[in-house]
């Protein structure tokens, strides 16, 4: 039961918003106040929110200004002062950079990667992303180019000295630049290496004499019916073994023909003696010799047998010479130094500084293939996903109202693609300013100096041999201006 009275109702709260003047149920008019919105009051706990927010940012901060903000600082520091890093020299340190031959050599080579390597990894990784897009093998194909990328600098650059050493039988590319060389021009069985300091001369050791053009001929002269002996010193004894010499043996006369036999002359049982066949000593086969008239036309040829021996049959009269020829001393290809200092552009005839300034070292090429071995992976990822976020609508229009598949690439595909590109291009700027590592484990002692960067120069003056921190610091200092403008490029592009 309701203890209120009949005909009575409760007046609604203050503030329930019930118009003035309406009548109540009762028919009794009610006054009331305006509505006025419900707020909450700020909690005394805002304050303490934010305080636990910089307690937790706090270490992450501390470790920032130890890690990043203090050594900028003090690299600053120390760029203006002299190698103790006690007295100040200002800005000495910076006009040593520009002023001193083998740092003007680091810029150079800053700038030969700035130039290249950007240009062509981005050039490489968009060819890789469009082919990706045409082939039914995509993901191994994919694999296979973005593969080099989990290897470190260093891995990468010991497997790239391998492959571009100097002996072919170590290098693979030295290899296949020999077995083309040696298919068109095939090297002779005995060859000379100059670079041993060996020459054909230096073979001639009984009835010999230095010939024309590289080649060895008889001392004297040989008519119908004679035998020669033709001895040579300075023979690989693995060379023998290859063509599978045998004992040397004197042939006999023939008549109406000119006879001879080619040995090694030397005797493992009489070493000192020369001029004598022994039985211990072998014929050289295969060599190819000429048998010139007194006015040097070719009269014959021919070639020794497993024991050295040769014939020249049906001479016809007068005198002749047996000639070795030049071919059978040919060295053939013997390897391309890719990791040395030689200049790909001419520049002997500069002056010191034009030399450090426009050389261009083979090792600097090197390297820039071994790192886009690398890179060309990542760039080929990056501009795949641009392309495949492209709307697909514009380039069936373009196909639809006839355009080719190259006019569709260049007039569509690559201005949709030209933020991608230039985001890649960017961060490969920022990659090759600060290159280092492979440079340090690729290039050898010889030509490390022509092939140094800032990174490399930064480093080796402030951590090896002699310690000039102040030209280190300095830089350091010239190398981290060189980064930002590119850096806030990337992250401007990145934010849009």
């Amino acid at each position: 039961m309701s203890s209120r009275s009949p005909g009575r109702e409760l007046a609604p709260p203050r503030g329930a918003g019930v118009p003035t003047g309406v009548p109540t149920p009762a028919g009794t008019p009610v006054a009331t106040s305006p509505a006025v919105p419900f707020t909450r009051k700020p909690e005394g706990g805002g304050r303490r929110e934010q305080l636990g927010s910089l307690l937790f940012l706090a270490p992450a901060g501390i470790w920032l200004l130890a890690i990043t903000i203090y050594p900028v600082i003090a690299t600053f520091r120390n760029s203006l002062f002299d190698e103790s890093a006690t007295s100040y020299v200002g800005l000495s340190n910076y006009k040593a950079i520009f002023s001193t031959a083998s740092i003007l050599v680091n810029f150079r080579n800053n700038v030969i990667w700035v130039v290249v390597f950007p240009f062509v990894v981005t050039f490489l990784g968009l060819m890789f992303a469009v082919l990706t897009e045409r082939i039914r093998w995509s993901t191994a194909f994919k694999t296979i180019i973005f593969m080099p990328i989990v290897f470190s600098a260093t891995a990468s650059a010991l497997i790239w000295r391998t492959i571009f050493d100097l002996d072919p039988h170590v290098g693979m590319v030295n290899a296949a630049v020999q077995t083309a060389s040696d298919w068109v021009n095939p090297p002779g069985l005995y060859p000379v290496s100059a670079s041993a300091g060996q020459t054909v001369a230096g073979l001639a050791s009984t009835g010999l004499s230095p010939g024309a053009s590289g080649s060895l001929q008889s001392s004297s002269t040989v008519a119908a019916g004679d035998t020669v002996q033709l001895g040579l010193i300075g023979i690989n004894v693995a060379a023998l073994q290859v063509v599978g010499a045998q004992n040397a043996v004197v042939p006999s006369p023939s008549s109406g023909g000119v006879t001879g036999l080619v040995y090694r002359d030397f005797s493992p049982s009489n070493p000192t003696v020369r001029g004598q066949v022994f039985p211990d000593e072998d014929g050289l086969p295969g060599l190819h010799l000429t048998l010139l008239r007194g006015d040097g036309t070719a009269a014959g040829s021919t070639t020794t047998d497993q024991h050295g021996d040769f014939r020249f049959d049906n001479i016809g009269s007068g005198s002749f010479r047996v000639q070795l020829d030049a071919r059978n001393f040919r060295s053939g290809f013997t390897g391309i130094f890719w990791l040395g200092s030689q200049s790909v552009t001419p520049t002997s005839h500069l002056s010191e500084t034009a030399q450090a300034l426009l050389s261009v070292p083979l090792v600097d090429l090197a390297m820039i293939v071994a790192y886009l071995w690398m890179w060309a992976g990542f760039a080929m990822v990056v501009i795949g996903a641009g392309l495949t976020s492209l709307n697909r609508e514009l380039l069936e229009a373009g196909r639809v109202d006839g355009a080719t598949e190259s006019q569709i690439f260049r007039r569509i595909t690559m201005p949709l693609l030209a933020p991608v590109l230039v985001v890649v291009l960017v961060t490969m700027i920022i990659n090759v300013l600060k290159i280092f590592d492979i440079i340090l484990n690729m290039a050898p002692g010889s030509s490390q100096g022509d092939a140094s960067t800032l990174a490399l120069a930064m480093y080796n003056d402030g951590f090896t041999g002699g310690i000039h921190s102040g030209l280190s610091s300095a830089l350091a200092v010239i190398l981290f201006l060189l980064v930002i403008p590119a850096m806030i490029s990337n992250l401007r592009r990145i934010r849009g």
